[in-house]
């Protein structure tokens, strides 16, 4: 297990609810070599007394040096916790995208705000379409297997496809793939609804071809 210590006074920011930790917040890290090398990599963050604030995952490579996970001391960063949030996000907008146009791009996932930093996920064309998904910071790339299945899962959609974020991705020192995870990626082109009207599009790159 990594820890951080954050330099005095850089914990206001954290305790205030700020999800990122940047770089020049931090006084030092501490944990084996490897651990400290692996982008999202989950580490104990503390204070200049050395009192817990917060577990968060640890990228050396990005600018964010730190994305929280939880404040609480009790609650470990797990495949559980992973899937529990997945699900807790979805539960708030399936609805939505079951009732919505079926040519809509709905989004189903939004990063902090959903407690998955980095992660987009949109969903077109209902249980027999298409997720899109985006991990666009170390701390979600780490759990991709563990999202992947959670998604599958709760929304009965079988083809997830990711297409992140190239300058996000390169921020964070992760490989640019464009790839199905699961199942089918989409065709190349698709009418996605656009207000009244409907647009040709390629959601693996969310290219609009020319009307």
């Amino acid at each position: 297990m990594l820890i951080i210590t954050i330099k005095q006074g850089k914990e206001k920011s954290i305790l205030a609810g700020d999800p990122w930790i940047y770089l020049s917040a931090i006084d030092k890290v501490d944990g084996r070599p490897q651990e400290r090398n692996k982008p999202g990599a989950t580490a104990v963050v503390q204070s200049s007394s050395r009192q817990f604030l917060a577990r968060a995952a640890y990228n050396a490579k990005s600018q964010i040096a730190a994305r929280i996970w939880t404040l609480r001391e009790d609650e470990p960063i797990d495949h559980a916790l992973i899937k529990r949030r997945v699900q807790v996000a979805l539960g708030r907008r399936l609805t939505a995208w079951h009732t919505a146009d079926p040519q809509a791009l709905v989004q189903l996932i939004d990063g902090d705000k959903d407690g998955l930093p980095g992660l987009l996920v949109h969903g077109y064309g209902g249980a027999e379409g298409y997720l899109v998904c985006q991990f666009n910071s170390g701390a979600v790339d780490l759990w991709r297997v563990a999202i992947v299945q959670a998604l599958v899962k709760a929304t009965g959609c079988g083809n997830v496809f990711e297409r992140s974020d190239e300058l996000l991705r390169k921020g964070e020192g992760l490989p640019v793939v464009w790839r199905a995870l699961a199942g089918e990626e989409p065709p190349q082109r698709l009418m996605v609804r656009e207000g009244r009207g409907l647009v040709p599009t390629d959601i693996r790159t969310g290219f609009v071809y020319p009307r």
